[in-house]
């Protein structure tokens, strides 16, 4: 009986959107969804600029703080371009095979929960630079840093591979049908949406603990250093990059309760100018300001990177990366 009245609301919130989707279809051109898909085809091309800059150099190849760099560069990529495509599908009211949606689905929230991943990992390997620096070398390895970016990929992903896994059993013969691409239509059962809302929460307050605790001892070994001082300076104000972006990240986390509750508001013109702008500041900026916050204010990759969105035409100063 409680599972029949979920699922009854539940179709009643997704029959409220698809309606909004169609009155805002055909109020006139979609200016809006125009604007936010070039604003992430923007920041996906300095990205990939960015990353093109560090695989010019082996130092950034080899170094773990640019080699975690690149993969926040890469997952924020990816992240920006298949949520562009779930926005655009939702917008257009389309429907998408269903093994298609749930491969969507897998990227897009793999890479959603990658980022604070990423950021304690991060932090954790600036803690160890600065706070152990006669270990660092031995900790921070190529191969540590490998199996580092591979545990974040699977703690992102297990939760949708679970919820993809329990729609495949209970309707495995529906996988050549369409639907509505939205992670809430994989949602089978009650517990699935108490499993996402944990897990979520349970990997920002891990995350939000570990860059606190890396903050505060890199803040200390900054202050009680006799040497080597303006690295730990350095390294104090990358920690305190990681927490801006944190709550940036956190903001993101806000999106889907933000659109059920604007699913709420009477006027459908009024919920989708909400909902483009929720999609835009709370979604898609986030994932913007990456290489604005890390890349370009590193002495050592800006000049490169200057280098090549002038198609070369100046010379690079030589700046060894800071460890």
């Amino acid at each position: 009986m409680v599972m029949a009245d979920t699922n009854s609301s539940t179709e009643q919130v997704l029959f409220v959107h698809q309606q909004m989707y169609q009155v805002q279809l055909n109020e006139g051109p979609l200016t809006k969804l125009v604007v936010a898909i070039i604003m992430s085809l923007l920041f996906i091309w300095v990205n990939c600029l960015l990353l093109f800059t560090l695989s010019r150099k082996h130092i950034f190849r080899e170094t773990p703080r640019y080699v975690l760099f690149s993969h926040m560069l890469c997952n924020d990529s990816i992240q920006l371009l298949f949520t562009s495509l779930l926005y655009i599908f939702s917008m257009s009211y389309s429907q998408v095979h269903r093994g298609a949606c749930y491969l969507l689905l897998f990227v897009s929230s793999s890479t959603f929960l990658n980022a604070p991943l990423n950021l304690a990992l991060m932090s954790l390997e600036r803690y160890a630079a600065i706070c152990f620096p006669l270990h660092h070398g031995n900790v921070a390895t190529p191969t540590a840093t490998a199996v580092g970016i591979l545990t974040i990929w699977f703690l992102g992903g297990v939760n949708v591979v679970i919820d993809i896994l329990y729609a495949l059993t209970r309707d495995g013969t529906a996988l050549g049908n369409h639907m509505f691409c939205t992670r809430e239509r994989i949602f089978m059962a009650a517990w699935q949406a108490d499993a996402f809302q944990g897990f979520n929460g349970f990997y920002f307050v891990i995350v939000t603990l570990i860059i606190v605790f890396t903050y505060i001892s890199v803040m200390v070994a900054a202050r009680s250093a006799t040497s080597n001082k303006e690295s730990a300076k350095k390294a104090h104000r990358t920690l305190l990059l990681h927490l801006i972006q944190l709550g940036l990240c956190l903001n993101s986390f806000l999106y889907g309760i933000i659109e059920r509750a604007l699913a709420m508001t009477s006027s459908s013109r009024l919920f989708m100018d909400l909902r483009y702008l929720n999609y835009l500041f709370v979604l898609i900026l986030p994932r913007c300001l990456s290489p604005l916050i890390y890349g370009l204010r590193d002495d050592a990759v800006r000049p490169l990177f200057l280098y090549y969105v002038r198609c070369g035409s100046n010379k690079v100063k030589k700046v060894k990366p800071s460890h």
